[in-house]
């Protein structure tokens, strides 16, 4: 049980470093748990956390950033908008499902 402590200890004194690292702006991280940027920024430099942002930050930073999936399926989807289709009924037809 102490273990748990010590590594939520250890989150909150390296959560500067660990955001440092993700590459994600701050203004990003603050839109994402709900701050300003600015208090973002003091919080960033002071280590000055509550728990319910510090478990949204990690939850922002161990996540895949839906964000950037969402924008690489759009543009994906809008590479392919002139490509030829096939419609569900025919398909279904051409595998014998009915």
């Amino acid at each position: 049980m102490l273990s748990v402590f010590k590594e939520y200890n250890a989150i909150k004194e390296n959560i500067g470093e660990i955001i440092n690292a993700s590459g994600y702006k701050n203004e990003y991280l603050a839109k994402k748990i709900s701050v300003t940027s600015q208090n973002f920024a003091v919080k960033k430099k002071r280590g000055t956390w509550n728990s319910e942002e510090l478990e949204k930050l990690v939850d922002v930073l161990a996540k895949p950033n839906e964000d950037v999936e969402n924008a690489l399926m759009l543009e994906l989807m809008r590479s392919r908008k002139n490509d030829e289709t096939v419609p569900l009924s025919e398909l279904k037809n051409e595998f014998g499902w009915k």
